[in-house]
Parts: structure tokens; C-alpha cells; sequence
């Protein structure tokens, strides 16, 4: 679980919607904040830990004491390396790891799994309230068109989050084989033609740091 925010966090949470109202009273095209999806919205841990269960699963009857081992992993244990969390549970064969990370990548970035992704405490309330304010909502994800853009819409949908709106937009990557930072530093230059960008939400300092450089 992630730890209560600080109070100077809050108050940059608090200067965005301010700073979102004022821009949006002006009249001009409505103001613009960007979120990343995976981390800065959402736990994908979920996603992660019900694939191992299910590789656990298939292979009990053949290596019961690796699906033991596998079968005892909490949502704590789970870390954003797929080889950290492996060796959590003491799995730490190169064979293994290499079977395991190729049953992982197979289901990770799939429709079917996103919808599992938790979303991170406060975030769904703090983008209704930054659309509400006035805000035009841009989710910009390296997630992948192919893969991903049906379970992102519908766990976006189902959770609370704004979606179907003429100011929310979501924008994947169009293939998977494009890199994700790639694709951010070829799309969010683009949005500063769109209106004002007040703030960028994202995981990845790399994103956050092109993102000051842009805006």
C-alpha cells in the first residue's frame, strides 16, 4: 500500500485544480492535464501476481515445489522487475526465470489482464476532479492499440475514471514494438497545440523531465 501523501504533495495536487480553474474561466481552449496510465494511475502489480498463480497452476503436477514456492506469493512480494519478485519466492534458476518471464510477457500486455489492475489510492477522485474543474484529460500510455486499448478503456470505464467525453482522450502506442519512451517524446510535443498543459503525471522520471523540457 502506498504510504499517505505529504503535505507538500498535496499542495501541488491542490496548485493543479487551481491553476486548471483559473485557465479554464479564460474561455479559450480548455486546459490540458496529461496522465500517464501504468504506475501513475494504476498498480499493475494485480496483473502480475495472477499470471505466476497461473503459471503455478500449470505447472503443479510436473514441479510441485516450484508451484509451492510460486503459490505463496503475496501482492507485497510483487515488484516492478519480474526477476525481483522472483526471487522473492526463492525462484532464481536461469531456466526457470527465462520460462517464467516468457509465460509473464505472453499475458502481461493483454486486454484480458489489464482489467485487473487496482487503481492507486485517490487517483480516480483526483481526475474526476481535475475534469470537473475544467480540465481536458489526456491518458497517454505506452501501453499498446493491438493489446491493450480495449481492456484500458474498459478497466478506465469501470473504475470511475473519465472516458467517452468530448474533453478525455486516451493515446497508445500503435504498435508494440515502438519504445515507450519513443513514443511519449514523439507525442507529447503534439500537445501543446492542443491548449495550455498544465501538469504531466507520470512514473518515469525520463517522462516527467521531457515533459518539463516541452512545457
Amino acid at each position: 500500500m502506498l504510504p499517505p501523501p505529504l503535505p507538500h504533495q498535496i499542495e501541488v495536487l491542490q496548485r493543479v485544480l487551481d491553476r486548471v480553474s483559473v485557465a479554464a474561466a479564460d474561455g479559450g481552449p480548455p486546459p490540458l492535464v496529461v496522465f500517464g496510465v501504468d504506475g501513475a494511475l494504476y498498480d499493475s502489480r494485480p496483473r502480475t501476481l495472477q499470471i505466476l498463480l497461473e503459471y503455478a497452476e500449470d505447472v503443479e503436477a510436473e514441479d510441485p515445489e516450484l508451484a509451492e514456492a510460486l503459490g505463496a506469493l503475496t501482492i507485497d512480494h510483487v515488484h516492478y522487475l519480474l526477476s525481483d519478485t522472483l526471487r522473492e519466492c526463492g525462484v532464481t534458476h536461469a531456466e526457470i526465470v527465462r520460462d517464467v518471464t516468457s509465460y509473464w510477457r505472453e499475458r502481461f500486455h493483454t486486454d484480458d489482464y489489464a482489467v485487473l489492475d487496482e487503481p492507486n489510492m485517490g487517483a480516480v477522485d483526483y481526475v474526476r476532479a481535475v475534469h470537473e474543474a475544467g480540465a481536458g484529460v489526456v491518458y497517454v500510455s505506452g501501453r499498446d492499440v493491438p493489446g491493450m486499448l480495449l481492456g484500458t478503456v474498459a478497466s478506465l470505464r469501470d473504475q470511475g475514471f473519465p472516458v467517452a467525453d468530448v474533453a478525455v482522450e486516451l493515446v497508445l502506442k500503435p504498435d508494440a514494438t515502438l519504445g515507450t519512451e519513443a513514443f511519449k517524446r514523439s507525442t507529447l510535443p503534439r500537445l501543446a497545440h492542443r491548449g495550455e498543459v498544465v501538469a504531466v503525471f507520470d512514473d518515469q522520471t525520463s517522462s516527467c523531465e521531457l515533459a518539463q523540457l516541452i512545457f
